[in-house]
Order: structure tokens, then C-alpha cells, then sequence
């Protein structure tokens, strides 16, 4: 089954449109990289939690606005290179494509798919 990278950004409001060309420009190189699909999901309902939630999670500021991305790999070896080829490709250098949020506060992780619906 296939192998998925999830994360959760706190994005400034006002860099909706710089992270969305930056998203666009690192799909194309992901998918050149291995990648079968990406997602880069805009926060709309996204509400504050008591214990826990993403706002909470990303230590949300009142001008952001909660992304929830996703890059589905074919397998954890084809996420494992297409990862290392991402790295190294200048196209992604922070000079040439820099990141319009706080990568600090971003949280990520791999995921093995169990369920496919």
C-alpha cells in the first residue's frame, strides 16, 4: 500500500497567495521525484480546541491561517529517495524557493496507509 507525508504549517493570512506558488512550484519537483499525488489544503473550519487541536498544535498567531498537506509515495523506499532527491535539488534551496511560513512550528511525519476507501 502506499506511503503518505503529512503535514501541519502555520501560514501568515496575508502569504496565501507566495504559499501557494511555493507549494505549486515543490509539487512539480515531488512529483518529478517520485510523488503520485499532493494536497495543499487551505484552513477554513478550523476550530480552537480545549485540550488539543491544530491551531493549538502550531502555536496558531491571530494573523495565520492552519495548512493540512499530504504527498501520497508510492512506498516508504520511493518517499525515502524522491526525499533525498528533493533535498538536493537547487530548485528547493531557500534562496530560490523559500519557504513563506514558520518551518519551526510545522509538524510532519510518514505514515503507513492501512485503510483505502
Amino acid at each position: 500500500m502506499a506511503y503518505v507525508d503529512g503535514f501541519v504549517a502555520a501560514v501568515p493570512t496575508a502569504n496565501r497567495e507566495k504559499f501557494k506558488q511555493h507549494a505549486l512550484s515543490a509539487a512539480e519537483i515531488f512529483k518529478e521525484s517520485g510523488a503520485l499525488s499532493l494536497a495543499e489544503c487551505w484552513g477554513d473550519d478550523v476550530p480552537d480546541g480545549k485540550v488539543t487541536s491544530f491551531p493549538m498544535a502550531v502555536k496558531l498567531k491571530e494573523d495565520e491561517t492552519v495548512v493540512f498537506s499530504w504527498i501520497v509515495w508510492p512506498d516508504k523506499a520511493t518517499r525515502d529517495a524522491g526525499m533525498a532527491k528533493l533535498m538536493s535539488d537547487p530548485r528547493m534551496q531557500p534562496d530560490v524557493n523559500p519557504m513563506p511560513f514558520d518551518g519551526q512550528r510545522m509538524i510532519f511525519g510518514g505514515f503507513d496507509m492501512i485503510v483505502k476507501a
